[in-house]
């Protein structure tokens, strides 16, 4: 049997007309992924299955400094106990080969090296050798030529392996990364309005007066895209220009600096409003790198932020101020923010639609004269309750807290009052 058509057309049935209606994205609660850079400035990245493990021998000094402290002192005492057996055998064989191992020797014979009668004082001269400590003891004689050709082999041998340790130990100590230990960002970034534009800031700052030459910042959004051939790229590197690109991104951090990134077309950040960057899985990545003024060792720091470390609307409050003649930094206020105007559409919506800021700094400037306006009828009631002795003195308060009218002009009446003019 047929199913029986509804009286009622298709189109104007329930899942036609709800097809038709507009509806508004949903902004989904964002899961949360594995940052690609930590706050600390370790990758978060895991190499597996590597099938050429011997392109690390074939640079053996890079893998000793990049292995831990005491990976590497495991290897370098048994590197020295290994060499000090070694030579023990060879010198308890050359003792061997000359008989000085004999108990009943003809005394009118000198031995190669005197007072080796066991393995055990083979060891202890060749450690003697070695490290060149020499008690005095045992002592090599004239002899045996190959006592001496033992002797000019260790003491090679040890050289080669102090100046490997020593080379090692230095580079450990004297990493770049120890320098950036002091090299600061600060936990949030912000995103507000900036010469009547939308830019992302973040603060950096050196905490020892010896200075990093060369600064240079760079900025990066990390984010899976797909591309239009389907291609999952999981992370998509995108350089961010700062406002000091035509200069190659030098800084002078003589002082905390903020780096500041004009959300413009060129960025990523270009589309995103306020609710949508809380919604996205982005993570953006600073970078500050130079020379090290004491050493001239090349060192670099990284921090990244993701979407729930980006403050929308907030600014950072000063730090550096002068005193005595001498200017002050106060780090207890280094990541300090405060709210400021700031619209909350992307910076796509800001261009095509400059009235949105001027609306928005005109009701932040309300706001604020309204709650200046409680506050001067809060300290006149308190004026007059404590008795009228006081009136002239809370005018004058009242008249200093006055604010200026702040005229806002759109593009169009700038123009005309020029033309006036």
């Amino acid at each position: 049997m047929l199913a029986r058509k509804s009286i009622i057309p298709e189109e104007f049935s329930l899942p036609g007309l709800a097809s038709r209606i507009h509806r508004k994205p949903v902004f989904r609660d964002r899961v949360n992924k594995a940052r690609f850079i930590a706050k600390s400035g370790s990758c978060n990245l895991a190499h597996k299955n590597i099938r050429e493990q011997g392109r690390f021998l074939q640079d053996v000094f890079t893998t000793l400094v990049d292995l831990k402290w005491r990976f590497t002192l495991v290897i370098f005492t048994m590197t020295f106990l290994c060499s000090w057996l070694l030579f023990a055998m060879c010198w308890w064989l050359v003792a061997f080969a000359h008989g000085d191992l004999v108990p009943n020797r003809t005394s009118g014979i000198e031995q190669c090296v005197t007072n080796v009668k066991s393995f055990t004082s083979a060891f202890l001269f060749s450690i003697e050798v070695q490290v060149t400590i020499g008690f005095g003891h045992r002592m090599i004689t004239e002899q045996c030529p190959t006592a001496i050709a033992v002797l000019i082999f260790q003491n090679i041998a040890g050289l080669i392996i102090n100046a490997i340790m020593l080379g090692c130990i230095f580079m450990k100590t004297a990493q770049s990364h120890r320098r950036a230990e002091t090299l600061i960002f600060s936990r949030n970034a912000v995103i507000a309005v900036r010469n009547n534009r939308l830019c992302f800031m973040t603060r950096v700052g050196d905490l020892r007066k010896s200075m990093i030459i060369g600064a240079a910042v760079r900025l990066q959004v990390v984010r899976k895209t797909t591309t239009p051939e389907g291609e999952v790229i999981p992370i998509h590197q995108i350089d961010v220009q700062t406002e000091s690109a035509a200069a190659s991104n030098s800084i002078f951090l003589l002082a905390p600096l903020i780096i500041c990134h004009t959300i413009n077309k060129e960025s990523p950040l270009y589309d995103l409003s306020a609710m949508e960057l809380q919604c996205s899985d982005l993570e953006v990545i600073v970078i500050l790198e130079g020379v090290v003024e004491t050493t001239g060792i090349t060192t670099q720091a990284r921090t990244s932020y993701v979407t729930e470390e980006i403050q929308w609307g907030h600014r950072f409050v000063p730090i550096v101020t002068e005193e005595d003649g001498v200017y002050s930094v106060d780090y207890s206020k280094f990541g300090n923010t405060v709210k400021v105007a700031t619209p909350r559409c992307s910076a796509r919506e800001l261009d095509e639609k400059p009235s949105i800021l001027i609306q928005t700094l005109q009701k932040s400037e309300l706001s604020h004269q309204n709650s200046l306006r409680k506050r001067n009828s809060m300290r006149r009631n308190n004026s007059m309750r404590n008795g009228g002795g006081s009136s002239g003195t809370m005018r004058r308060n009242n008249s200093a807290l006055t604010v200026p009218k702040v005229q806002f002009l759109t593009p169009e009446a700038v123009g005309q009052n020029m033309a006036v003019t």
